[in-house]
């Protein structure tokens, strides 16, 4: 009994405020075994004579010790003390007299139920079931409630008896929601069923069965948001985002409550806001289904706007030094903002557009400056979703809003600036290009604005925006003017911050300064000795833990300039700067992680690399330290269910995913983005420093192979997959067998990290990453057990191309399909695609690596790809099915001819395609087969020639979408010519094709070209100089297009060849006077180069 005293003791020490008492009670409480918790837990639960809230917290520990610790305690405990714990839950729900106790000890039952089912679906504790049933037809409401509570809690608890009760489940559920003497019961088996249907939203059949359920869920929705219980409309965003189908048949009823819901000003705030969730997620989970009723999207606009109205006065508003985060989260006006951008990308700007214009209209001409504000919000807010159909009248819109920058109220003037800044990055670079001598001086003088610091401070961030994606020609006319004001303002608030401590305005000033800097670059030179002392001294002074952002931002600025200008410039200050980011890091050598100066100084060290180069390695000792601390951040983590979620708001930093079963999966995400830019800045140092960065590499594939599988930021694996060939290149200097070891510690990892990763941009990332080591690495790189799983894996990858092309084929069929679902079904194809040009890469790295070799690996994938190069696949199959066969060809031959009978027929077949891309691949082919392929392609390289022909004479062959695949048909021509000059007529041939010389689009093709026409002119081929070289202007024009075009490089070998054939011409006298005078002073000019360059 004494025991069990302490117990209760204990119990109330860990709900203490003190946080030295709970921490030591928490570790007492740890060291106690599990089977004995269990024992006092369940005591202290059913001892009526315990303070509530003691056996509040027994209850909640028992439910976590379940959840936590299930195989390592119960599986141990005997059969008696099982059977004692079951019967004693069921029983203290049966006894219980406290709703709140009885409450917790369902959350009990219900997961130790969870627990209990195994991998067949038996549920091992049948008499719960049994209960359930019992339960729900007692006439004692407490247990109906019970029974309901558990199967909300764990609406899996009938495992493989689910369809056996199917009907019982149903009865029993609209049993309790026609309850007319209890509201409770209603609102519980709303929330049960909703529950039972999100746990089982894959099968449609159990959907359409229950979907006469959904009514009774509707009422409990409307009913228990006037009782001010929102749970139920919390479900029902729920099913809205999971299982939006299952509300298709009571859609119209759906939407209507919401809207209602929504409009009711009686309501909270919180309870309107999810009812405008509901409808806003289907337009994100639902597009399709949502875009047929366009009555009720048309009445959800005006309610949303309504919302954004719904603003406070507030006299300090203009002056704040201080942003809070979007001022309120919870606020109507933030809440009404984002439905509408939502909506608007959900829906589209075809349903939005027309439904919401006249109503800003109208907003705009109100003499409330709220309704004004509201109205500029709301442009700023549709300009992603809408993009398309707002581009049509950006003329007029940025005109109008232009206007509200003078308006006399500030908060309207910062909405105009918000939705200039916004409309910059949306409509970019059309934006810039069209409005660019209207909006500089308008945000400029807006940023005069003295005595509103807030407006002049987004006038200055919607600088930033619009700079940012400034084409720089654009920039050039008005950069004098723009630096004037920018530093007159940045003296200015350099004052204040001096006497009054400001800096709002200062911080956003110098991040324009920087965007201007960097897309001026080098026209930025001038006024670099007016503004870099200010920012020196900047840093130099602003060392308060309240100027840490303006601190950071004016380091980023300082490297930013730097870059701008260049190297020759900066020089003189470099030394200074870096002396004072070294200070800055010494200093402060303990910032904490989510210190804004942090991530400013990692990217500005990563610039300061870029611009001294070589000379930046001797700062890596100190660099080194914070940036690997930095990229080793480990974010806290948890698992919690519903329960705890209450505990845990989104506010404190973190971020949740739903699990299904009541749990969720949360982050803390404080310091991820610093972690993800100081992963990138170990990649810029590796690229920029080379062997220079060799003595990190071992510690930063350390660092790196495991953040491959980092899923909780995209940024930071794309960083690990990126460093892997840069490291792999950095530690050549070390030797091969150094090389090696790094390889192996990072090859199987990439391997698995393809087949894992569930993002496809990051995937083609990694896969790009992969195919350049192995690249690198070369023959031997992969061991047999690597060859096996790389071989699965990119033949799971080919499958769920096939598969996936049938699921959007299946969509196109569904009754909500309509030309948004197509552009949605047409972006994913994109990314498919691209991800079989990743495939692609790797095969082309494999099969360059290991040669013939890997053949007997590869027949595995043989099927796949024949099968994407059957004539009915979408042309970006087949052109990548081709790709991959020109690799074998090219790298595997003579042996690529035994798979000649798959893909012979299709080559030859597509040089007559329709699509581009594919007689580009199919042309490469002829190519590769005549100079690799070997004797057995002789007939086929004949066979080639006149369709190759037909192609190059078509009258649009030159066309931008055309030039391409034409100009590798004219390298094919050629490499027959060059390689099995006895497949065709080539003196026949050579006067056309000297005639459709020189390629200027792809410039390796040009490369071969260029290389032949060296071997003819040398062996004095007569049919090429022409009788007493009189062809020779024709040649001299040929290769300064070349030259001039850039199809010729001074590192190419031909280019020495080249050279020596305009220097015979040259010692001729007459005959080099002639074939000058031919040229013009542009190809004169690349003559010139061409010799002094070789």
């Amino acid at each position: 009994m004494a025991e069990q005293q302490q117990f209760y003791l204990l119990l109330g020490n860990l709900m203490s405020p003190d946080n030295n008492v709970r921490k030591q009670s928490e570790e007492t409480y740890d060291t106690i075994p599990g089977q004995t918790k269990i024992t006092f837990l369940l005591q202290a639960i059913r001892d009526p004579s315990a303070a509530e809230e003691v056996r509040q917290m027994a209850a909640v520990l028992l439910r976590r010790l379940l959840s936590s610790s299930f195989e390592e305690i119960y599986p141990g405990l005997t059969v008696d003390m099982q059977t004692a714990i079951k019967t004693e839950l069921l029983t203290s729900i049966q006894q219980e007299t406290s709703p709140n106790i009885r409450r917790k000890v369902c959350d009990i039952a219900a997961e130790l139920t969870r627990n209990l089912i195994d991998d067949d679906g038996n549920n091992q504790w049948p008499e719960v079931l049994k209960f359930l049933f019992d339960s729900v037809n007692s006439d004692n409401v407490g247990l109906r409630e019970a029974a309901l509570h558990i199967l909300w809690n764990f609406p899996g608890i009938f495992g493989n008896q689910q369809q056996h009760y199917m009907d019982v489940i149903k009865r029993m559920l609209v049993q309790c929601m026609h309850d007319q003497a209890n509201p409770q019961i209603r609102t519980l088996a709303a929330r049960a069923a909703s529950s039972f249907v999100l746990s089982n939203e894959s099968n449609s059949a159990l959907l359409k069965h229950f979907s006469d359920l959904l009514p009774g869920i509707l009422n409990a929705v409307n009913e228990s948001c006037y009782q001010g219980d929102d749970s139920v409309l919390k479900s029902l965003v729920e099913i809205a985002d999971t299982a939006p189908k299952y509300l298709r048949p009571n859609l119209e009823a759906t939407l209507q409550l919401c809207l209602k819901l929504c409009a009711d000003g009686n309501l909270p705030n919180m309870q309107r806001q999810l009812a405008l969730e509901v409808i806003v997620t289907l337009s994100e989970t639902a597009a399709a289904m949502l875009r047929k009723h366009t009555a009720i999207v048309a009445q959800s606009v005006p309610q949303m706007l309504a919302m954004m109205v719904d603003l406070e006065e507030d006299e300090d508003w203009a002056m704040a030094d201080e942003l809070e985060e979007d001022d309120d989260f919870d606020s109507n006006a933030v809440a009404g903002e984002s439905a509408l951008d939502r909506i608007a990308c959900g829906l589209g700007g075809k349903i939005i557009l027309p439904l919401i214009k006249q109503h800003i209209r109208q907003m705009l001409q109100s003499t409330d400056w709220k309704y004004r504000h509201a109205g500029l919000m709301a442009l700023s807010a549709i300009g992603e979703g809408c993009h398309q159909q707002m581009e049509a009248i950006l003329n007029e819109t940025v005109i109008s809003v232009l206007h509200y920058c003078a308006d006399p109220h500030p908060r309207v003037r910062y909405a105009a600036c918000n939705a200039i800044g916004q409309m910059a990055t949306d409509f970019a670079p059309t934006f810039q290009k069209k409005f660019h001598d209207k909006v500089i001086p308008k945000l400029l003088q807006t940023m005069e604005d003295q005595s509103n610091p807030r407006v002049q401070a987004h006038a200055a961030a919607a600088l930033i925006n619009f700079t940012e994606d400034c084409p720089k020609s654009l920039l050039i006319p008005s950069l004098d003017n723009l630096v004037k004001h920018l530093h007159f303002i940045m003296v200015a608030k350099l004052q204040e911050l001096f006497q009054k401590g400001t800096k709002l305005v200062l911080e956003q000033v110098v991040t324009s300064i920087a965007s201007v800097a960097d897309t001026a670059e080098e026209k930025f030179v001038p006024y670099y000795d007016s503004f870099m002392p200010s920012l020196k001294h900047i840093v130099e002074i602003a060392v308060q833990k309240e100027l840490r952002l303006l601190r950071g931002k004016t380091i980023e600025c300082i490297s930013l300039i730097g870059l701008a200008v260049g190297k020759e410039k900066f020089m003189p200050d470099a030394y200074a700067v870096m002396q004072l980011l070294l200070k800055t890091q010494t200093d402060f050598k303990d910032l904490d992680d989510d210190d804004p100066q942090i991530s400013y100084m990692i990217s500005a060290w990563a610039r300061m690399c870029k611009i001294l180069g070589k000379d930046f390695q001797q700062y890596l000792p100190v660099v080194m330290g914070p940036l690997l601390k930095t990229a080793s951040i480990k974010p806290e983590v948890a698992l919690l269910d519903t329960q705890d979620m209450e505990n845990i708001s989104e506010d404190d930093g973190w971020e949740f995913v739903n699990l299904g079963d009541q749990q969720s999966f949360g982050i803390k995400t404080a310091g991820l983005e610093e972690k993800s830019t100081a992963c990138q800045m170990l990649v810029c140092y590796a690229k920029e420093l080379k062997e220079g960065f060799v003595e990190y590499t071992e510690q930063v594939v350390k660092l790196m192979v495991p953040l491959l599988k980092f899923y909780f930021h995209d940024g930071v694996r794309v960083a690990a997959a990126e460093s892997m060939p840069l490291l792999l290149e950095c530690a050549q200097v070390r030797g091969p067998e150094y090389l090696t070891q790094m390889w192996l510690f990072m090859c199987d990892a990439l391997i698995k990290a393809i087949g894992t990763e569930p993002d496809s941009d990051v995937l083609s990332e990694i896969m790009h990453s992969f195919a350049k080591c192995i690249e690198l690495m070369g023959d031997g790189c992969l061991n047999n057990e690597h060859f096996e799983e790389l071989g699965g894996i990119l033949k799971g990858k080919l499958e769920e191309h096939f598969k996936n092309q049938e699921l959007r084929q299946a969509k196109r069929q569904d009754e909500d399909y309509d030309e948004q679902v197509e552009e949605t079904l047409q972006d994913e194809d994109e990314n498919d695609v691209y991800i079989l040009t990743k495939v692609s890469d790797v095969l082309h790295s494999v099969f360059s690596s290991y040669k013939e070799k890997v053949l007997p690996w590869f027949e595995q994938l043989l099927q796949l790809i024949v099968q994407l190069i059957c004539p009915n696949r979408p042309w970006a199959d087949r052109q990548w099915g081709l790709c991959i066969f020109d690799d074998v060809v090219e790298h595997c031959s003579p042996s690529s001819f035994k798979y000649a009978e798959y893909f012979l027929r299709p080559m030859l077949q597509s040089l007559c395609d329709s699509s581009p891309e594919v007689r580009q691949a199919a042309a490469y082919g002829v190519g590769v087969m005549a100079q690799y392929g070997g004797e057995n392609y002789r007939t086929f390289c004949t066979e080639a020639i006149p369709l190759l022909f037909n192609v190059i004479q078509a009258a649009d062959s030159r066309s931008k979408e055309n030039v391409n695949a034409t100009e590798n048909c004219i390298s094919a021509v050629g490499k027959v010519m060059r390689f099995r000059p006895e497949c065709a007529n080539v003196n026949e041939i050579l006067p056309h094709w000297i005639r459709w010389l020189p390629l200027n689009e792809d410039k390796e093709e040009a490369v071969h070209t260029f290389d032949f026409l060296c071997d003819l002119i040398e062996s004095n081929n007569p049919i090429v100089l022409g009788p007493d070289n009189s062809n020779l202007p024709k040649l001299f024009a040929i290769i300064a297009d070349g030259v001039a075009n850039e199809s010729v490089k001074s590192e190419d070998a031909c280019s020495k060849r080249l050279a020596n054939v305009v220097r015979q011409v040259q010692m001729s006298g007459g005959l080099w006077s002639q074939c000058i005078a031919a040229l013009s002073e542009t190809q004169q000019k690349a003559i010139q180069d061409l010799l002094n360059a070789a």
